[in-house]
């Protein structure tokens, strides 16, 4: 996936489903914990220090694994490189279950598997797709047992 720095600042700078400070200590050998102020825009996870508006960086948050440390942080771990974590600190055990429940729905693939998921009962329950409402094609809709179409390459 391809992103330029306009496009992730514009993104950023989006109604956020959850934003507050946490501490922040990123996966880098000797990092400490810092103050940041952390914000999830649909699948990125942007941290900015506490005075600018452009953010330090943003995590794509796909094939990722969230873990709770103790009662007030919680981890990221990236499938490919799961021995780097970045850790956050909450200010209390109930902020950090709300940021663990809303980065682990924050996914495509949770997004994609409940969509799945929802789409599929509602064919059991009516005997109707829920999607030939809207006209998508077969070509495009969601199939339960098949991967996603490929995407078209550019010219």
């Amino acid at each position: 996936m391809r992103f330029n720095e306009k496009e992730l600042i514009f993104l950023s700078r989006q109604p956020s489903e959850r934003a507050a400070e946490l501490g922040m200590k990123r996966p880098k050998k000797g990092d400490v914990v810092k103050k940041r102020l952390v914000k999830l825009v649909v699948n990125f996870l942007f941290y900015f220090r506490t005075d600018e508006e452009e953010p330090l960086g943003a995590l794509l948050l796909e094939q990722c694994r969230v873990e709770r440390e103790d009662d007030q942080a919680f981890s990221i771990a990236f499938l490919d490189e799961a021995e780097r974590k970045y850790v956050f600190e909450c200010d209390s055990q109930e902020q950090c279950s709300e940021w663990i429940d809303s980065i682990t729905q924050a996914s495509y693939e949770f997004m994609r598997k409940n969509l799945i998921l929802y789409r599929t009962e509602i064919h059991r329950m009516t005997g109707k797709d829920p999607l030939e409402q809207y006209g998508i094609s077969d070509e495009t809709r969601f199939q339960v047992n098949c991967a996603l179409p490929p995407i078209p390459k550019e010219s």
